[in-house]
Order: C-alpha cells, then structure tokens, then sequence
C-alpha cells in the first residue's frame, strides 16, 4: 500500500509528544529468544533501535543468545541440561558462553547497529565488572547471581554518543567468569542506570488473561497486581521469573516496563511511539 506524503506527515505529527518524552531518557532493552533467530527481524529491530538513538533516546541494548550456545556446545560434542529453565554450566560451558555471547552475537549486533546508521560499541558485564557475580548455586556451576552494577562505564558510552550492546556475562573478584540470565541483568542495570524504561522482547504478545485469547491481553499491570496474578495462576510456569524480573526493575527506580513481542515487525516503535502501544506495561 501507498502512503502518501500527508499521511507520512500525521505519522510524525502524532508521534511528537513521544518523541518529547523519550528523548535525553534512557530506554533499555532486553533482547533475545525468538526475535533474535531470524535474519529479517534482526535487521528490522536494530533499525527501530538506531531511529530511537536518532530522536534522542539514550538507548542501552541488553542481549542474550541461549540457542546460540546450544549450537556451539553441540559442535563441542557437549550435552546442554537445564535446571528450572537454568543451564548448567561447568567451567568449560561457561567459557563456550563468554565466545558466543560477547564474540559472536555482541559483534554482530554492533555491526548491525553500524550499517543502520547509528554508533554502537560491544560491551559485556565482565568489562568494568559491570555484573559482579558469584554462584547462583552449586548445582548451576557458573551460573551467575549478580551481586553488583558497576553502571559507569555504560553511562559513559551513552555521554559519548554511542548505543551501548552489553552481552550478559559476568565475572567475581578471582575472575571466574559466569553466565547471567539476560532478563535479570536488563532489569538490574536499567534500575542502576535510572532508566525511564525497561522494554523486554520476547516471543509473546504480553500478560494475556487467558493463555488461548490473544484478545485477553492486559495492557497494564501494578506492582500490587502482579502477586495476585501470579497466585490466581494466570501468570505461571517460565513468566514467573520474568515478570519477578520487571516488578525488580519497577523496585529499583525503573520508571515502567514493558514485556512486547519481539517477533511482530517494528513492535519497539509501536510500543514507545503510538498511543495503543503493542504489549504489557508494568508500573508501581
């Protein structure tokens, strides 16, 4: 379909006042799973990205990469086995982690941020000890529980103008290195950057009442809402952990949050740039 020059024209008009908000405010973003398996989605996410740098959003791009190091560790002739939707990790996994997540994917994001049109420098939570860490458990391995956000050197990225691309490894004191949930660490560094947002891609549409009713979708939900989701089981199995991750961002000074589904073209701009929005706000 055509648009003409006078519609392209509404567009902007209408998405002014959001340009307003977001602009010289942080917005960070989780990024992973499913939107990330797909070459045109990719592409078309870190454009969204770049056009939110260019009218003035500070934006911060968290990412994981899980099936990636499935694939690596198959080529490594390693078993991949999970615990409560955790990996365990040995020394050697955790190290096959580091390679995937801030070689691979981190470089190649950065690349792509570079080809859009915008300035990115790769980042990961080992660099400045962003995510200090320490065992989640002993059955986990080098699973990570972050124990601090060193957010300077990600501050000082964003003074200087660039899209920072953080992959979520960390490390401890010894240099031990771990591998860190994406969603936890999005959350506790968009609370230690002051975020205005937190917006995590996943491979759903949001919060929906009921499971099998896309049109069930809540488009917003309290802190004081959320327990009481999770106790009437609407919200249950692997959200749970996620959704303990956005009411931990909301706590720790984190503005809004919201959960969208990264597999829907241009859903970013849909969510931070229309009045409908695309998925489930969370506020205190």
């Amino acid at each position: 379909m055509d648009i003409t020059n006078a519609q392209r024209a509404r567009v902007l008009v209408h998405a002014l006042p959001y340009i307003k908000k977001y602009n010289g405010k942080i917005v960070v973003i989780k990024y992973g799973g499913n939107a990330m398996q797909s070459e045109k989605l990719k592409n078309s996410v870190m454009g969204d990205i770049v056009l939110l740098s260019l009218i003035g959003a500070k934006v911060v791009l968290v990412h994981g990469g899980g099936p990636e190091i499935t694939d690596m560790l198959n080529l490594m002739g390693k078993k991949t086995e999970f615990v409560n939707g955790l990996r365990v990790t040995d020394e050697e996994t955790a190290q096959a982690a580091q390679m995937v997540l801030a070689g691979k994917i981190n470089k190649s994001l950065v690349n792509l941020i570079l080809k859009k049109g915008g300035n990115a420098v790769g980042l990961c939570g080992i660099d400045g000890r962003i995510f200090e860490s320490k065992k989640l458990s002993e059955e986990l391995g080098f699973v990570g529980e972050i124990t601090k956000v060193n957010s300077a050197l990600v501050s000082d990225v964003l003074e200087k103008g660039y899209i920072p691309v953080v992959a979520t490894v960390g490390c401890d004191k010894e240099g031990n290195v771990y591998n860190i949930n994406a969603d936890t660490a999005a959350a506790r560094l968009a609370g230690a950057l002051g975020a205005e947002s937190l917006i995590s891609m996943t491979d759903i549409s949001g919060i929906l009442r009921d499971k099998d009713d896309p049109s069930s979708l809540i488009p917003k939900i309290t802190l004081e809402e959320a327990p009481k989701l999770i106790e009437s089981n609407i919200i249950s199995g692997g959200m749970i952990p996620k959704i303990n991750c956005c009411t931990d961002a909301i706590n720790c000074g984190v503005k809004k949050v919201f959960i969208i589904d990264g597999t829907v073209p241009h859903s970013l701009l849909i969510e931070t740039l229309t009045d409908e929005g695309i998925g489930t706000m969370f506020v205190k």
